[in-house]
């Protein structure tokens, strides 16, 4: 992308004028929506009606299981941030949580949907119910170190210095709408789907997990001036990495070897002007 200058309108400029900086704003912006899609801020916000669905009940038991799911996210980032951003890569993260996740909660409404903990409430959770809150902390494990962090990485990698700071305020502004939108309905759906809202939102999870798989290419390790490359038109987003990277290889290559020549040409002409 060419730079746009300084100034406040510029980035504007260049987002009405540019199809491909258009495109990867809606790539960056949809990258939220299915963040949001997995359920996880109907968790946030409505966990502990959460835990009451799959047979939790009193009130120490419910927020104490609503802190473990806070010390689980916490985890998951420190994992993340440490091993897992540089060594897996950005699209196998997003679709090991995706399916890892799905997988997950198809697993906690098939649990609600036989058991009906709800309508047999008990102090102490049969086996099946403990399996459920394992597989429903083993969704927080899947979520937090893949979908949580990021799309934010994704969206500061994809944009050159000209629109980033309007393709970061995008972000966020897409961010807050799923945000709103998923926990204005949570309630509702909990009335009115019952343990339909885990399919509800692992279904989600598998169909963006499709959208990465041909959508989003890999940026890992592409520095930030070839990243133009990634998005080249009929270059499929699943190969996009491999393809660019070799390419950099290859000028990497002869960019040495043409320092070499040089280097060898300096020092004939040195030892023929000594002799």
């Amino acid at each position: 992308m060419a730079g746009g200058g300084l100034g406040f309108w510029q980035p504007f400029k260049l987002l009405a004028r540019s199809r491909k900086i258009q495109w990867r704003f809606f790539l960056g912006g949809a990258l939220f929506f299915w963040q949001n899609a997995s359920g996880i801020n109907a968790v946030n916000y409505y966990s502990p009606t959460i835990f009451k669905s799959i047979g939790i009940i009193g009130t120490n038991t419910s927020l104490f299981s609503t802190g473990l799911f806070g010390v689980v996210k916490t985890v998951g980032t420190i994992i993340y941030l440490l091993f897992l951003i540089d060594q897996l890569g950005r699209r196998k993260l997003l679709m090991i949580g995706s399916i890892g996740g799905a997988l997950c909660m198809y697993y906690v409404a098939g649990y609600i949907a036989i058991a009906k903990p709800a309508d047999h409430p008990t102090s102490s959770l049969p086996p099946s119910g403990v399996s459920a809150v394992f597989f429903f902390y083993l969704w927080t494990a899947f979520y937090t170190p893949t979908w949580n962090p990021t799309p934010w990485v994704i969206n500061a990698e994809i944009f050159d210095q000209s629109v980033r700071t309007l393709a970061q305020a995008h972000a966020a502004a897409h961010n807050w709408l799923w945000n709103f939108l998923i926990s204005r309905f949570t309630p509702q759906m909990f009335s009115s789907m019952g343990y339909g809202v885990y399919l509800f939102f692992a279904s989600l999870m598998i169909w963006g997990a499709a959208f990465v798989f041909f959508l989003i290419p890999e940026t890992k390790n592409v520095p930030l001036e070839a990243v133009d490359r990634l998005f080249q038109r009929g270059l499929p987003a699943r190969r996009a990495h491999a393809v660019v990277w070799a390419e950099l290889e290859q000028e990497e290559e002869a960019l040495r070897a043409g320092i070499t020549a040089g280097l060898e040409k300096e020092r004939t002409t040195a030892h023929v002007e000594t002799v």
